[in-house]
C-alpha cells in the first residue's frame, strides 16, 4: 500500500501562514499610506510604528526571527523614538499642519509606484516558482551570522564606512552652522564702519 503524494502547493490552496502574511501585509500597506498622507506629524510617527511593526510580524511569519527583532529594536525602538524627540524639540504643531504637504504628491506617487514595480519584478525574477520551507530555520542568528560574515563581509564593511562618513559629514555641517550663529551673535567687529544714521537712531 502506497501513500498518495502530497498535493503540490499553489496560489489557489494557501496555507494559514500565507493567509496571515497577506492580511498583515494589507494592514502594513494601509498604515504606510496613512503615514505619508496624514497632515498631523505626531500621527504620522505613530502610524509609522504600525507599519514597521507589521514588517516585523512579516519577518516572523517567514521564520526570520533575528531580522524581526532587529526591526523592532532598531526601527521601532530607536528611529521612531528619535523622530518623536525631534518633533518635540522643534516644537512641531500637535494638530493639523497644512505646511506638511509640499504639493508634490503626483511626483512622489510616481516614484513610489515605479520603485514598488521594480522591487516586485526583481523578487519575482529571482525566485520564480521557488517555495521556501517555513518549517526549516531560515533566519535564525546562526544562519544569518554565517551568511553575513562568510558571503557578505565586503558589502557589510562598505556600509559601515558609508555610515561613518555620513556621521563625520553631519558633525562637520553642524559645526559650521554653530560657527555662523556665533558670528551673527557677536555683531560687527570693533573697527567696522557703520552707516551715517545708525548712531543717531540708536541714541533715539
Amino acid at each position: 500500500m502506497t501513500l498518495a503524494a502530497p498535493a503540490p502547493q499553489g496560489f489557489l490552496s494557501p496555507t494559514g501562514v500565507e493567509i496571515a502574511f497577506l492580511l498583515v501585509g494589507l494592514v502594513t500597506f494601509a498604515a504606510a499610506i496613512v503615514t505619508v498622507t496624514t497632515k498631523q506629524l505626531v500621527h504620522a510617527a505613530l502610524w509609522l510604528v504600525v507599519a514597521l511593526g507589521g514588517l516585523a510580524v512579516e519577518y516572523l511569519l517567514l521564520t526570520a526571527e533575528f531580522i524581526a527583532w532587529v526591526q523592532v529594536l532598531i526601527y521601532v525602538g530607536s528611529v521612531v523614538v528619535l523622530l518623536l524627540f525631534g518633533l518635540m524639540l522643534t516644537k512641531a504643531p500637535i494638530g493639523r499642519s497644512p505646511d506638511a504637504d509640499s504639493g508634490n504628491r503626483w511626483a512622489a506617487l510616481t516614484v513610489a509606484v515605479a520603485a514598488a514595480a521594480t522591487l516586485v519584478w526583481v523578487v519575482v525574477d529571482a525566485f520564480r516558482t521557488q517555495w521556501i520551507d517555513l518549517d526549516a530555520p531560515q533566519g535564525t542568528t546562526a544562519v544569518t551570522g554565517a551568511m553575513l560574515f562568510q558571503h557578505w563581509v565586503l558589502p557589510f564593511e562598505a556600509l559601515s564606512v558609508l555610515l561613518l562618513a555620513a556621521l563625520v559629514g553631519a558633525i562637520v555641517l553642524s559645526r559650521k552652522a554653530d560657527e555662523g550663529d556665533e558670528a551673527d551673535e557677536t555683531g560687527p567687529e570693533p573697527g567696522a564702519k557703520t552707516a551715517p544714521g545708525t548712531a543717531d537712531e540708536e541714541q533715539r
